[in-house]
């Protein structure tokens, strides 16, 4: 016999299914049960299309009456491209809603439980809310803050280093993980390196996956005084190019990149170089909710020191690598002691092919955080 927990554990691994498309809005799964049969089901497949309610109301039919509604996310309560899904289940004729987590819209959280539980239907809500939260962690970050969910990706040796002193790295992690960092970039809005990156290495950044075609993040590039050259592969029209710069950057640079479509987005200067709390509130603006930095050791630095990291996704390589002059993941300015280190919790860790791949979270007190 299943349990609730079985029938939201089915609804939150629907929703993972459609991870990376529906952006702005959440990832939402819902089931309904009756007479422990399972009658209906339901995603949200992308922004602007039916919410999962609706795929399962829709599949359930008559068959609703008196059912269970497992769903992952607070139905809402608000008409937006869609009608509120409050008012759906409020008729449909179930007679229990089970809810992961409450919409995190400080301004809507809790209507559309408030809505359903005032037509006479038993709502609970909690179920495997961790877990809900989880898979919607972009979502919640963007409704908090109206900012980009950052993840800061890198990949290094056993020993904490990123490439050789000469800047070859090439490759350090195996085949698996480079395979999950290419379906991480095909959920992401947008990847972010600095022009050093682009120099050394000229990155196309785009996705590629076997057999399929893959969605193409913005390539958002920090380059301050334009050094971006005019071949280099971010320059192409795989996929669409922001270059982060400042007011002062040279205008016939500008009208030249512009004339390759790159968009641009400026921004003031600070003693660490480009404003981020300024280009990361512009990126938003842009419709960028979430950004994959894979940046080098300056630019992990600079996200890391400003307390704007959400996420790490750390590879870590069966490779001891050595030398003093080595580079690693964050460089930047040196500390005088250990208090000033930037302190995550880890939150799992398992092996991706040949390379350890650890998931940590920002310490709770060290930065907002929303777990």
């Amino acid at each position: 016999m299943l349990t609730d927990r079985d029938y939201m554990e089915l609804a939150l691994n629907l929703a993972r299914t459609a991870k990376g498309k529906t952006n702005p809005n959440p990832v939402v799964g819902a089931v309904i049960v009756k007479d422990g049969v399972i009658v209906g089901t339901g995603i949200h497949r992308k922004a602007g299309e039916a919410h999962a309610e609706v795929h399962a109301f829709h599949m359930a039919g008559e068959h609703a009456k008196g059912a269970t509604l497992y769903v992952t996310l607070e139905p809402c309560s608000h008409y937006g491209k869609t009608p509120p899904c409050a008012n759906l289940v409020k008729e449909s004729g179930v007679s229990r809603v089970v809810v992961a987590t409450l919409d995190p819209n400080p301004l809507v959280a809790g209507k559309g439980v408030d809505i359903i539980r005032k037509a006479g239907i038993e709502v609970e809500v909690g179920l495997l809310e961790n877990e809900a939260r989880k898979l919607n962690e972009r979502f919640i970050h963007n409704m908090l803050t109206n900012r980009p969910f950052v993840i800061s990706k890198f990949a290094m040796t056993l020993d904490g280093k990123i490439a050789t002193h000469t800047g070859h790295s090439k490759w350090i992690s195996g085949e698996a993980a480079r395979l999950e960092v290419h379906k991480l970039r095909n959920e992401v809005d947008a990847i972010l390196v600095g022009i050093g990156t682009v120099l050394k290495d000229n990155p196309l950044l785009t996705t590629r996956l076997p057999n399929q075609k893959g969605k193409n993040p913005i390539r958002v590039i920090l380059d301050s005084h334009l050094q971006i050259p005019m071949d280099a592969n971010v320059l192409n029209d795989e996929a669409e190019t922001i270059i982060v710069t400042t007011t002062g950057a040279d205008p016939i640079k500008i009208a030249e990149l512009k004339k390759k479509n790159v968009h641009f987005i400026y921004c003031s200067k600070n003693q660490k170089g480009i404003c981020l709390d300024e280009m990361l509130e512009q990126l938003y603006k842009h419709g960028i909710t979430d950004v994959l930095v894979e940046g080098g050791g300056e630019i992990n630095a600079s996200f890391i020191r400003a307390g704007l990291v959400n996420k790490y996704i750390i590879y870590i390589a069966p490779k001891i690598l050595g030398g003093r002059h080595s580079i690693t993941p964050v460089a930047g300015d040196d500390v005088d002691n250990m208090n000033l280190a930037a302190k995550v919790e880890i939150d799992s860790f398992d092996k991706v092919g040949e390379d350890l791949r650890i998931i940590a979270y920002p310490k709770l007190g060290d930065q907002h955080d929303i777990h």
